[in-house]
């Protein structure tokens, strides 16, 4: 293989290895048994067979819009071929009066079958013979670029033959014996064989089984490894006792009961505190479920065992927010609290750098300014980190190093993720759920009501505000695109002045456009009830608390995400009031559309909607997985081989448990497969 083709190759399909060209896969397979009479062609097919002798030529158009033009004849019938392109080179290789087998995709002129550039080779018994051998004709995706080069599907499922004709015997084993009789895998070779030449189409289903097998395992295998080294070789502080703090805040302070979810949760990150090994656990519930009472909850043992704790949320608002949220449920004397964000004046912070030094300042709230260099803990003993998806690792990383002993990571994220999901996704990480909502919390209503109902709409807001309640109307984009004919945020505005002027009704306007203060500016109105309608775009997802907004309208709502949807909704039903989402949308709706707003109409439960979101967008669109590199999966889909994966999980658990160094015999080939990144193709670049 030459260099330039090596190049190109790489470039294009990421493909720079023997092993690389193996896993690039057929997106698809032709039937090639099946010959087709001309009379059988219908024009749904999407590529046909038949056996035609060309009878008849010629060449059409001037200079530019030549084309050749070939008529093939079977007993049935006559069709039309042809070349717009290598006009000189089919005009020789191809004779009038021969019989050849022609295949292509057939299309219809006037009732007539017409096929351009079809694939075409003489026919001969022996041809008929090799094509009987070869049932299911694998398709590979390609690129314009790659063509000139002889690299498009036909010319990589030559290369992808030879390799294996060559190079089979070096494809080994990567799993041991036991577990592929115990799942009745085929063997390696063979997988790779018929995955690209399937002999038959059970031959392809077991090969992809093996393939998928193979790549959710090694992917288990290297999670689970990674947390087990983590346990051994990070010692962990011990949280010995729960003391004063934690006593007198849940006796005395905390204004309502726990839930039994929240109950549990507690318990287990108590658990984890005391064995003397690192925490790292994966906090999820939804928005309004109590993750941050929990979070407070565990950073007073972690105070009662004399450390002391902070939490790091992404933006500003969402820190002011959990400051805010604390400093309410305990009080001012109660434990020292502080507050670190890029607006925290110079002098502010130089007074809690001191008393963070000396230990006196025990719950430090803040972005990510607090993993600042300069930020100083004299024993720090647990980090809480929100919105995760939003900290990289190694954001994470450097929090570790702010002690000599690594403090336990507590993660939490409102963006409920389907268990599958989280397995892979952060299956180095324990994972805690709550999953009910604190009691006196009504379920949010959700109705979906279309462009000729926003009568009833504006009726049903004003009842609301008549009521004291405050409503959010959120809008997709701030201007009109035109591209998208969408009720922009400016139009929506002016709707909203009309329908409610002043000064019976206030409104504040946010989007992304505004400088930070216009927009703080705008949300302190509305918190402080100044304003009844916040008209805003997304940038309310996350963060504001107001406890007496009850009515979130979402305009264009089939344009949003149902994750999005889900966040922009759970902003309402903060208080004890029954809350209310309305989604707006036109009767124009894709089957998708339709589904995600009658999904979020039928059910309050974040883990169904996200679970329903990974059926309709896949993983890869899942917020935090893009960056992830974890789902670079090119073969297995978590979405349709949950079953797999979890049966998968649970086999490399066992695994481990058994054999944590996999030190036995027949576990070496794990042991190997973790050590080699090639994952037992070790050949040589493909140049």
């Amino acid at each position: 293989m030459g260099l330039s083709r090596a190049d190109v190759l790489k470039k294009e399909l990421q493909i720079a290895t023997f092993e690389d060209l193996l896993r690039h896969f057929p997106y698809k397979y032709i039937d090639r048994t099946r010959f087709y009479k001309i009379r059988e062609i219908e024009p749904e097919l999407p590529h046909v067979q038949v056996i035609a002798r060309l009878t008849h030529k010629e060449l059409l158009g001037e200079k530019h819009t030549k084309r050749l033009i070939f008529q093939a004849q079977d007993d049935t019938g006559v069709m039309e071929l042809a070349w717009f392109q290598g006009i000189r080179w089919v005009e020789k290789a191809l004779i009038p009066g021969k019989a050849y087998i022609i295949f292509g995709k057939p299309t219809f002129f006037n009732g007539k079958v017409q096929m351009a550039h079809p694939e075409i080779e003489p026919y001969s018994a022996e041809v008929l013979q090799r094509k009987g051998n070869l049932t299911l004709q694998p398709a590979y995706s390609s690129t314009e670029k790659l063509k000139p080069f002889s690299l498009d599907s036909k010319g990589i499922q030559k290369l992808v033959a030879t390799l294996l004709e060559q190079y089979a015997k070096d494809i080994h084993e990567n799993l041991p014996l036991y577990i592929i009789n115990r799942f009745k895998l085929v063997s390696r070779v063979e997988a790779y064989r018929n995955i690209h030449f399937p002999e038959d189409a059970a031959a392809l289903n077991e090969a992809r089984h093996r393939l998928k097998f193979e790549e959710l395992f090694l992917l288990q295998l290297k999670l689970l490894k990674t947390k087990l080294h983590r346990t051994n070789k990070f010692k962990g502080n011990i949280f010995g006792t729960v003391g004063n703090y934690f006593n007198e805040f849940y006796h005395h302070k905390l204004p309502f009961e726990l839930t039994n979810s929240q109950k549990k949760v507690l318990k287990e990150i108590r658990q984890d505190t005391q064995r003397g090994v690192q925490m790292n656990r994966l906090l999820q519930g939804d928005v309004g479920s109590g993750k941050t009472v929990v979070a407070l909850m565990s950073m007073l043992i972690a105070i009662d065992n004399g450390f002391q704790t902070c939490i790091m949320a992404p933006t500003e608002i969402l820190a002011n927010q959990h400051y805010q949220t604390i400093k309410s449920l305990v009080g001012d004397d109660f434990v020292e609290v502080a507050l670190l964000t890029g607006s925290t004046k110079p002098k502010a912070r130089k007074i809690l750098h001191e008393r963070l030094e000396s230990g006196d300042l025990k719950i430090l709230i803040g972005t990510h300014a607090l993993i600042e260099d300069k930020v100083q803990y004299k024993n720090l003993g647990l980090v809480v980190i929100d919105e995760q998806h939003r900290f990289g690792v190694e954001q994470r990383a450097r929090l570790w190093r702010k002690n000599s002993i690594p403090p336990h990571i507590l993660v939490m994220t409102a963006t409920p993720i389907p268990r599958t999901l989280a397995m892979t996704l952060y299956g180095d990480l324990d994972i805690s759920i709550i999953d009910e909502l604190p009691a006196g919390r009504k379920p949010i209503e959700t109705h979906h009501l279309y462009e000729n109902q926003r009568l009833r709409m504006f009726g049903f807001m004003k009842q609301e505000i008549a009521k004291g309640r405050q409503i959010y109307v959120v809008y997709p984009l701030i201007q009109e695109s035109e591209k998208l004919d969408l009720k922009n945020l400016e139009d929506g505005a002016a709707v909203m002045s009309h329908e409610f002027p002043a000064p019976d009704y206030n409104i504040s306007i946010v989007h992304g456009k505004l400088k930070p203060h216009e927009k703080d500016y705008e949300m302190q109105r509305f918190i402080k009830h100044e304003t009844q309608i916040m008209v805003a775009t997304t940038v309310i997802e996350v963060g504001v608390n107001i406890p007496n907004a009850s009515v979130m309208i979402i305009e264009n709502a089939e344009r949003f995400g149902l994750s999005q949807l889900h966040q922009l909704r759970g902003r309402v039903g903060r208080g004890a009031e029954q809350s209310y989402c309305i989604l707006m949308s036109s009767h124009k709706l894709s089957a998708d559309g339709r589904k995600r707003l009658s999904t979020m109409v039928k059910t309050n439960n974040g883990f169904e909607i996200a679970e329903i979101d990974l059926e309709l967008r896949g993983p890869g669109n899942i917020e935090g997985t893009q960056q992830s590199g974890v789902l670079d999966l090119k073969i297995a889909n978590i979405v349709t081989d949950q079953q797999l994966l979890i049966q998968i999980r649970q086999c490399v658990e066992g695994i481990f448990e058994a054999d944590p160094q996999l030190a036995l015999p027949e576990n070496q080939i794990l042991h190997h497969s973790l050590q080699s990144k090639d994952q037992g193709l070790s050949w040589d670049k493909i140049s």
